[in-house]
C-alpha cells in the first residue's frame, strides 16, 4: 500500500547509462567491469522503471562493485504511481501535509489503487523469483545480492524469506516485515532505515533489532546492520536541496556498497 512517503522525492540528474534487455523480461540492465561471479538485483519502489532513479543507481552500483546490476519490470510496464505523482508532497522528514494536502494526497492516490491491485505483493514475487531463476540459468551467476527500495524492500524481504535465491539483501526503507519473515531469512541482511517513516516507526525498528540481537550465538543467527537515517524514501529518491536527504542517500549507498563487498566478495 502506498503512504504520502511514497510519493516523496525528486528525479535524479543524469541520464542513465544502461540498456534494456528484452531477452530477460524487459530488465534493465548496466554491465560490470570484469566480475561474472555475482550480480545485483535492484528491486524498484512503486515508480517502476519509468523513474529514472532506479536505473542511475543500477548504474553506480554497477561502477563501484564492479558486477553486473539488473533491475527486473516488476510491474510488467504498469507501474501503481507516476513521476508526476510525486508533485505537491513533502519531500524531507518532519513535514505534515495538513488537512488539505492529506485530501490532497488521498486524491492523487485514487487513480493508482487499480495498479496496486494488479501489481499486490504475490503478483510481483512471482515475477520476482521466475526473473532470478532464469538469470541463474543463463548467465549462470554464483552469487547474487538484492537491494530492495520502499515496495521492492518489501519484496526482497518475502522473496529471502520463502527461497535461497539471494546470498546477500540490503533493504532501504522498505515496507515493515512480520517477525516471522525475518526469522526466515538467511541471507545476511543489511538495513538503511528511516528514522521518520510511517511504516516501520522507530518502536518498531528496535524491535527488528532486538530479533536480530537475540539470534546472536544461536544456530539462527545471521549476519546483520542496521543504520537508521532520516526520511523515508531518502535512499531512492533524493531531494538534494535538503542537506540532511543528501547526506542520507551518499550514505545509504555507500553502506549497501560495503556490505555486498563484505558478504558477497569477488
Amino acid at each position: 500500500m502506498s503512504c504520502p512517503n511514497c510519493f516523496k522525492g525528486a528525479v535524479l540528474e543524469g541520464q542513465p547509462t544502461g540498456v534494456i534487455i528484452d531477452a530477460q523480461d524487459g530488465a534493465y540492465f548496466a554491465a560490470g567491469n570484469g566480475d561474472t561471479k555475482r550480480a545485483i538485483v535492484l528491486l524498484t519502489d512503486v515508480f517502476g522503471l519509468p523513474l529514472k532513479n532506479s536505473k542511475i543507481l543500477a548504474d553506480s552500483f554497477a561502477q563501484h562493485l564492479g558486477c553486473d546490476v539488473w533491475v527486473p519490470d516488476l510491474f510488467a510496464c504498469q507501474p501503481p504511481l507516476t513521476v508526476e505523482q510525486m508533485q505537491g508532497v513533502p519531500e524531507r522528514a518532519g513535514v505534515k501535509l495538513g488537512f488539505f494536502g492529506a485530501l490532497k494526497f488521498i486524491w492523487g492516490a485514487l487513480p493508482s489503487i487499480p495498479g496496486m491491485i494488479r501489481n499486490r505483493p504475490s503478483v510481483v514475487i512471482a515475477r520476482v523469483v521466475s526473473f532470478v531463476k532464469k538469470l541463474q540459468e543463463t548467465k549462470k551467476y554464483e552469487k547474487i545480492g538484492a537491494i530492495g527500495y520502499c515496495f521492492g524492500g518489501g519484496i526482497a524481504t518475502r522473496v529471502g524469506a520463502t527461497t535461497d535465491l539471494f546470498q546477500s539483501i540490503v533493504l532501504a526503507h522498505p515496507s515493515n516485515p512480520t517477525d516471522a519473515q525475518l526469522r526466515a531469512i538467511k541471507a545476511p541482511t543489511a538495513w538503511c532505515a528511516a528514522e521518520d517513516d510511517m511504516g516501520i516507526n522507530p518502536a518498531r525498528m528496535e524491535e527488528i533489532a532486538a530479533l536480530y540481537a537475540g539470534r546472536k550465538g544461536t544456530a539462527d543467527f545471521v549476519q546483520y546492520e542496521i543504520k537508521v537515517y532520516k526520511a523515508h524514501g531518502f535512499a531512492a529518491r533524493p531531494n538534494f536541496a535538503y542537506p540532511e536527504v543528501k547526506e542520507g542517500f551518499e550514505q545509504a549507498f555507500k553502506q549497501a556498497v560495503e556490505w555486498f563487498n563484505k558478504t558477497l566478495p569477488a
